[in-house]
Protein backbone atom coordinates (compact mmCIF):
# COMPACT_ATOMS: atom_id res chain seq x y z
CA UNK A 1 0.00 0.00 0.00
CA UNK A 2 1.65 3.35 -0.95
CA UNK A 3 1.36 6.48 1.22
CA UNK A 4 -1.67 8.91 0.64
CA UNK A 5 -2.40 12.12 1.59
CA UNK A 6 -5.65 11.81 4.25
CA UNK A 7 -8.19 15.04 3.56
CA UNK A 8 -7.54 17.71 5.34
CA UNK A 9 -4.57 16.07 6.77
CA UNK A 10 -0.75 15.04 6.84
CA UNK A 11 0.32 12.09 4.39
CA UNK A 12 -0.09 8.33 5.93
CA UNK A 13 2.59 6.76 6.63
CA UNK A 14 2.76 3.41 4.47
CA UNK A 15 5.00 1.79 6.59
CA UNK A 16 2.54 1.87 9.62
CA UNK A 17 -0.38 0.82 6.71
CA UNK A 18 1.38 -2.19 6.02
CA UNK A 19 2.91 -2.96 9.47
CA UNK A 20 -1.00 -3.16 10.66
CA UNK A 21 -2.14 -4.84 7.78
CA UNK A 22 0.68 -8.01 8.48
CA UNK A 23 0.23 -8.03 12.17
CA UNK A 24 -3.63 -8.56 11.36
CA UNK A 25 -3.00 -11.12 9.33
CA UNK A 26 -0.58 -13.05 10.96
CA UNK A 27 -2.89 -12.87 14.41
CA UNK A 28 -5.55 -13.47 12.57
CA UNK A 29 -3.77 -17.63 11.24
CA UNK A 30 -2.60 -17.83 14.91
CA UNK A 31 -5.76 -16.51 17.08
CA UNK A 32 -8.76 -16.83 14.26
CA UNK A 33 -11.24 -13.99 13.80
CA UNK A 34 -13.09 -14.67 17.64
CA UNK A 35 -9.13 -13.93 19.00
CA UNK A 36 -8.05 -10.96 17.59
CA UNK A 37 -7.99 -8.25 19.10
CA UNK A 38 -6.92 -3.99 18.48
CA UNK A 39 -4.48 -4.20 21.44
CA UNK A 40 -2.89 -7.53 20.21
CA UNK A 41 -2.23 -5.90 17.01
CA UNK A 42 -0.77 -2.86 17.68
CA UNK A 43 1.53 -5.06 20.08
CA UNK A 44 2.34 -6.81 17.03
CA UNK A 45 2.54 -3.87 14.85
CA UNK A 46 5.00 -2.01 17.32
CA UNK A 47 2.06 0.80 17.14
CA UNK A 48 -0.31 2.73 19.65
CA UNK A 49 -3.37 2.17 19.07
CA UNK A 50 -4.57 5.12 17.96
CA UNK A 51 -2.88 4.78 14.73
CA UNK A 52 -5.11 2.35 14.20
CA UNK A 53 -8.44 3.48 14.91
CA UNK A 54 -6.50 6.52 12.69
CA UNK A 55 -6.98 4.28 9.65
CA UNK A 56 -9.91 2.17 10.84
CA UNK A 57 -12.85 3.32 13.30
CA UNK A 58 -13.76 -0.59 14.26
CA UNK A 59 -11.49 -3.92 14.65
CA UNK A 60 -13.99 -5.16 11.44
CA UNK A 61 -12.81 -2.55 9.04
CA UNK A 62 -9.17 -3.29 10.00
CA UNK A 63 -9.73 -6.89 9.49
CA UNK A 64 -11.82 -6.11 5.92
CA UNK A 65 -8.89 -3.77 4.94
CA UNK A 66 -5.86 -6.36 5.76
CA UNK A 67 -7.63 -9.84 4.69
CA UNK A 68 -10.05 -8.39 1.57
CA UNK A 69 -9.07 -5.21 0.10
CA UNK A 70 -8.92 -0.86 1.32
CA UNK A 71 -10.19 1.76 0.65
CA UNK A 72 -7.34 2.29 -1.51
CA UNK A 73 -9.68 -0.10 -4.46
CA UNK A 74 -9.06 1.11 -8.20
CA UNK A 75 -10.97 0.22 -11.53
CA UNK A 76 -8.74 -2.33 -13.83
CA UNK A 77 -7.40 -0.89 -16.54
CA UNK A 78 -9.12 0.00 -19.37
CA UNK A 79 -9.26 -3.55 -21.88
CA UNK A 80 -11.26 -1.66 -24.08
CA UNK A 81 -14.45 -3.01 -23.43
CA UNK A 82 -17.15 -4.56 -21.20
CA UNK A 83 -16.52 -7.97 -21.62
CA UNK A 84 -12.66 -7.53 -20.35
CA UNK A 85 -13.76 -4.73 -18.07
CA UNK A 86 -16.23 -7.14 -16.14
CA UNK A 87 -13.82 -9.83 -16.37
CA UNK A 88 -10.64 -8.53 -14.74
CA UNK A 89 -13.42 -7.18 -11.87
CA UNK A 90 -14.61 -10.61 -11.46
CA UNK A 91 -11.23 -11.80 -11.18
CA UNK A 92 -10.04 -9.67 -8.55
CA UNK A 93 -13.40 -10.59 -6.42
CA UNK A 94 -12.69 -14.37 -6.39
CA UNK A 95 -9.06 -13.48 -5.32
CA UNK A 96 -9.71 -11.09 -2.34
CA UNK A 97 -12.32 -13.42 -0.99
CA UNK A 98 -10.68 -16.89 -1.90
CA UNK A 99 -7.65 -15.19 0.05
CA UNK A 100 -9.62 -14.35 3.29
CA UNK A 101 -9.81 -16.94 5.76
CA UNK A 102 -13.78 -18.28 5.70
CA UNK A 103 -13.92 -17.93 9.13
CA UNK A 104 -12.80 -13.94 8.61
CA UNK A 105 -15.67 -13.43 6.17
CA UNK A 106 -17.84 -15.68 8.38
CA UNK A 107 -17.14 -13.07 11.26
CA UNK A 108 -17.36 -9.85 9.85
CA UNK A 109 -21.29 -10.76 8.62
CA UNK A 110 -22.36 -11.56 11.48
CA UNK A 111 -20.75 -8.73 13.26
CA UNK A 112 -22.50 -6.42 10.68
CA UNK A 113 -25.65 -7.65 10.51
CA UNK A 114 -25.99 -7.59 14.20
CA UNK A 115 -25.04 -4.18 14.34
CA UNK A 116 -27.25 -1.64 12.35
CA UNK A 117 -24.48 1.26 12.80
CA UNK A 118 -21.29 -0.99 11.48
CA UNK A 119 -23.69 -2.52 8.52
CA UNK A 120 -24.34 1.20 7.54
CA UNK A 121 -20.48 2.16 7.92
CA UNK A 122 -19.17 -0.95 5.78
CA UNK A 123 -22.14 -0.17 3.13
CA UNK A 124 -20.65 3.48 2.85
CA UNK A 125 -17.05 2.49 2.61
CA UNK A 126 -16.09 -0.18 1.60
CA UNK A 127 -19.30 -1.33 -0.48
CA UNK A 128 -19.10 2.34 -1.78
CA UNK A 129 -15.90 1.88 -2.86
CA UNK A 130 -16.60 -0.92 -4.58
CA UNK A 131 -19.54 0.27 -6.54
CA UNK A 132 -17.64 3.17 -7.08
CA UNK A 133 -14.86 0.50 -8.91
CA UNK A 134 -18.25 -0.87 -10.81
CA UNK A 135 -19.64 2.84 -12.07
CA UNK A 136 -16.13 3.65 -13.85
CA UNK A 137 -16.79 0.62 -15.58
CA UNK A 138 -19.93 0.94 -16.55
CA UNK A 139 -19.16 4.34 -17.73
CA UNK A 140 -16.46 3.40 -20.10
CA UNK A 141 -18.98 1.51 -21.91
CA UNK A 142 -21.49 3.62 -22.32
CA UNK A 143 -18.79 6.10 -23.63
CA UNK A 144 -17.69 2.99 -25.84
CA UNK A 145 -21.29 2.96 -27.06
CA UNK A 146 -21.66 -0.64 -26.22
CA UNK A 147 -24.02 -0.07 -23.67
CA UNK A 148 -26.95 3.10 -24.58
CA UNK A 149 -27.17 3.78 -20.52
CA UNK A 150 -25.38 3.05 -17.30
CA UNK A 151 -27.29 0.06 -15.74
CA UNK A 152 -28.11 0.19 -11.49
CA UNK A 153 -24.59 -0.46 -10.17
CA UNK A 154 -26.13 -2.13 -7.29
CA UNK A 155 -27.53 -4.87 -9.09
CA UNK A 156 -23.90 -4.98 -11.30
CA UNK A 157 -22.23 -5.35 -7.99
CA UNK A 158 -24.82 -8.03 -6.65
CA UNK A 159 -24.83 -10.07 -9.91
CA UNK A 160 -20.91 -10.67 -10.21
CA UNK A 161 -20.33 -10.97 -6.41
CA UNK A 162 -23.07 -12.64 -5.17
CA UNK A 163 -22.17 -16.26 -7.26
CA UNK A 164 -18.60 -15.71 -6.14
CA UNK A 165 -19.28 -15.70 -2.49
CA UNK A 166 -22.08 -18.21 -2.48
CA UNK A 167 -19.26 -20.60 -4.38
CA UNK A 168 -16.66 -19.62 -1.98
CA UNK A 169 -18.28 -19.67 1.50
CA UNK A 170 -21.35 -21.65 0.88
CA UNK A 171 -20.50 -24.68 -1.02
CA UNK A 172 -16.59 -23.97 0.14
CA UNK A 173 -15.23 -26.82 -2.26
CA UNK A 174 -17.16 -28.28 -5.04
CA UNK A 175 -14.39 -29.72 -7.02
CA UNK A 176 -14.97 -26.81 -10.09
CA UNK A 177 -11.74 -24.36 -10.00
CA UNK A 178 -12.76 -20.79 -8.87
CA UNK A 179 -11.60 -19.27 -12.36
CA UNK A 180 -13.47 -21.60 -14.30
CA UNK A 181 -16.34 -20.66 -12.14
CA UNK A 182 -15.27 -16.72 -12.20
CA UNK A 183 -15.18 -17.08 -16.20
CA UNK A 184 -18.96 -18.01 -16.04
CA UNK A 185 -20.02 -15.60 -14.28
CA UNK A 186 -18.58 -12.52 -15.98
CA UNK A 187 -20.36 -13.78 -19.37
CA UNK A 188 -23.17 -13.78 -18.17
CA UNK A 189 -22.85 -10.42 -16.48
CA UNK A 190 -21.83 -8.83 -19.52
CA UNK A 191 -24.41 -11.12 -21.89
CA UNK A 192 -27.10 -9.45 -19.45
CA UNK A 193 -26.12 -6.28 -20.27
CA UNK A 194 -25.47 -6.45 -23.42
CA UNK A 195 -28.91 -7.99 -24.10
CA UNK A 196 -30.50 -4.97 -21.94
CA UNK A 197 -31.75 -7.58 -19.49
CA UNK A 198 -30.35 -5.92 -16.67
CA UNK A 199 -31.64 -2.49 -16.73
CA UNK A 200 -31.35 1.10 -15.19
Amino acid sequence: MSEHRQPGGRPRDGRIDGAIAQATRELLAERGYAGLTVDAVAARAGVGKAAIYRRHATKQEMIFAATVHDMQEQPPPDSGSLRGDLAAITRTIASQLSTAPPDVLHGLLSDIHADTALGDRFTSTFLERERLVITEVLHRAVARGELAERPDTGVVHALLLGPIFYRLLILVDDGEPIGDFTAVVSETVTAALLSGTARP
